[in-house]
């Protein structure tokens, strides 16, 4: 069949997890036609992958390219604009205007398939109703203080995030956003123009995500809250929207039904990797090392890592951390970041930023154990691929994590690096316990998470949504977790000559090896 698949920022022009996943899914699929249809940066974004055979097309929807010569709308445009513009804020600002603003948002759809919507939404008529909107609907406005500086930049993101409101619709026999947010967009216009059902796949939360990302934004209050109200009523539209929804973890589960979705519809399927890419590693390193790998990233929280080590430096000097992985466009100032803390610490010589690696098993290989900080999380590759070499991992509690670790490695709360260096000490310093885990964690990851099943599920999922089924005709993945009692604080030395502290390291009951629950 033909598949439309919708991304924002990743698959085929930029590397990454979700970028994998889309890889595995297309060339698994070998059956189907897919039709990408990318959210993009510039539009100047060169396709990073090479393509199967199957792809038959990819759209890029540029999102902050200089958009093509604006038309003003006409006398009746405008009025026509006055009204929608007005509506469509409205629901935006009254979170209980859910079922409104499908409808709202379908009229800009209707009207920007005929007029130009970004000129539109820089009109004197867009800011005036936005002032309405936030004079009406918002109490804490009055305290912020809304400017007119702060409508001209609300309805400026609004313009970009709508951009694809303006693209012709793509008919296919099913949609499939690998994402929720932005990326849903096109599948809802095509939903709208052609009837299309679509599977919305989330990794993380869009939503959880954005919170956490426009706390450092440089915006006003105002803004700010227009922007998250914004995606916050459109993730709970998709929700309502898709067909099916398949989220990576049960954490995202949490997160879907909240906001609307609904329970029948919902089916887990973890992402997986192919065992014949991740054969089991042959030894480990001579010196203690734990291995990090994935993007430089804020999300990532690579400066907890780097503060752990600086714990971890004190017990054990001449253990290394190693960080595989690349900078994306965007990213220079956070690299800067790390390495002037790395430098602040004084652990120049026992941290290493290596960059990306040609064989990402090779970063596993590196290290006795593999270590996750991330604050946010799907169904992360770096910890199942780990797994499948054979390393047993010290991850953060955040999304999929638990859900993938189990009981071979150990789950730590996110943002603690105390707790994370002692775990990671403990792994290093425990050959029997390390070595036991790692083949523990070989044997789940080929138990439950290769590709095979999960290109088997979203199979199924297809062929259901093109017959009008739902999702109660998939049979759930679910992978039973078992659960620990979470890992307690460990009080670790300001010198090596506090070896009261350094004992209680080694002791069994410093910290629990089974993976920590909420």
């Amino acid at each position: 069949m033909d598949v439309a698949l919708m991304t924002e920022g990743t698959y085929p022009h930029s590397f990454g997890g979700v970028s994998v996943w889309c890889d595995q899914l297309v060339r698994g699929m070998a059956g189907h036609r897919f039709h990408v249809v990318a959210l993009t940066g510039t539009g100047d974004e060169q396709v990073g992958w090479e393509l199967p055979a199957n792809v038959d097309s990819v759209t890029s929807i540029p999102l902050w390219g200089a958009p093509s010569a604006a038309r003003s709308p006409g006398r009746r445009a405008r009025k026509r604009f006055r009204q929608l513009i007005r509506d469509f804020l409205r629901t935006v600002v009254d979170s209980a205007e859910q079922a409104q603003f499908g409808e709202s948002l379908r009229a800009l759809h209707d009207y920007a398939q005929d007029e130009d919507l970004t000129a539109s939404l820089h009109h004197d008529d867009s800011v005036d109703a936005l002032t309405d909107a936030w004079r009406d609907g918002w109490p804490d406005a009055e305290r912020h203080a809304p400017t007119v500086a702060d409508a001209l930049t609300g309805l400026q993101l609004l313009s970009h995030s709508l951009r694809p409101l303006a693209a012709p619709p793509l008919k296919a026999q099913v949609s499939h956003c690998v994402a929720n947010g932005l990326a849903v967009l096109p599948a809802l216009t095509a939903k709208w123009a052609h009837g299309t059902p679509f599977l919305l796949t989330e990794h993380g939360i869009y939503l959880r995500e954005r919170y956490l990302g426009y706390r450092v934004s440089p915006y006003r209050w105002p803004v700010k809250a227009l922007q998250l109200a914004f995606l916050r009523q459109l993730c709970s539209l998709a929700y309502r929207e898709a067909g099916m929804i398949a989220p990576g973890n049960i954490y995202n589960k949490r997160w879907e039904e909240r906001l609307g979705a609904r329970h029948s519809i919902i089916r887990t399927v973890y992402n997986g990797v192919d065992p014949a890419d991740f054969p089991a590693v042959d030894g480990e390193p001579d010196v203690p090392t734990v291995s990090w790998a994935g993007r430089i990233d804020p999300i990532k929280d690579i400066e907890t890592l780097i503060r752990s080590w600086g714990y971890v430096h004190r017990v054990m000097p001449q253990a290394r951390l190693r960080l595989f992985g690349g900078t994306p466009k965007g990213g220079q100032a956070y690299l800067d970041r790390c390495q002037a803390l790395v430098e602040e610490l004084g652990l120049g010589a026992v941290i290493t930023f290596e960059g990306r690696v040609d064989e990402i098993r090779d970063a596993y290989a590196a290290g006795h154990v593999v270590v996750l900080s991330s604050i946010s999380e799907g169904f992360p590759y770096t910890v199942i691929e780990a797994m499948t070499c054979g390393r047993p991992c010290v991850g953060t509690d955040v999304g999929g994590v638990v859900e993938a670790i189990g009981d071979t490695g150990i789950v730590v709360p996110p943002r603690d690096p105390e707790v994370l260096a002692g775990a990671c000490v403990r792994l290093l310093r425990d050959d029997e316990l390390r070595i036991r885990l790692g083949l523990a964690a070989r044997k789940r990851a080929l138990e439950h998470f290769t590709v095979g099943k999960a290109i088997g599920t979203f199979n199924e999922m297809y062929e259901c949504l093109a017959m009008g089924l739902d999702g109660t005709a998939v049979t759930d993945t679910v992978v039973t977790t078992p659960v620990a009692a979470p890992v307690q604080p460990l009080p670790l030395p300001t010198s090596l000559a506090d070896t009261t502290v350094i004992d209680r390291l080694d002791s069994a009951d410093s910290v629990d090896p089974v993976g920590a629950s909420r």
